[in-house]
């Protein structure tokens, strides 16, 4: 008998679900994420860059479906406007992955040659302190 307790958040879950699953007297304890939803371990995410403007997300699923079956494509949009930023990322398995970025890296799409590569971890930006521009101060007199 498989039995399935889901347990309410609590400060101790650190924001994440807990699923207890009891298997004739065997316990496994699996975590789930509220943020993201869950992929395959053999996924490999990759990043595309110089995509035109006028560039969707159906085109870039089409593109990289000749190489294997698409997971998911997002292309990023500045958030005031809704435009493209020019950039984007196709989630895909990672042997269909490594072939779609040899074959589509520097291939011209939409006159531009693409940025194909394998996604790396966003780095957090420091914004702190005060830098930049110096301010000239005073009144100028000639």
């Amino acid at each position: 008998m498989i039995s399935i307790v889901l347990s309410a958040r609590d400060n101790n879950t650190n924001g994440r679900e807990r699923a207890k699953i009891a298997n004739s007297g065997t316990n496994i304890l699996a975590k789930f994420s509220d943020e993201s939803s869950y992929t395959d371990a053999m996924a490999k995410k990759i990043y595309v860059g110089n995509l035109s403007f006028q560039t969707t997300e159906t085109d870039l699923s089409n593109m990289f479906g000749e190489f294997g079956q698409v997971e998911s494509v997002q292309i990023i949009t500045d958030r005031d406007t809704g435009r493209s930023k020019g950039f984007g990322f196709v989630q895909m398995a990672d042997d269909a992955a490594e072939k779609a970025i040899a074959q589509l890296n520097g291939k011209e799409i939409g006159g531009r040659n693409l940025t194909v590569n394998e996604a790396r971890p966003m780095q957090k930006r420091d914004f702190g302190g005060r830098g930049g521009g110096g301010g000239g101060g005073g009144r100028r007199r000639y």
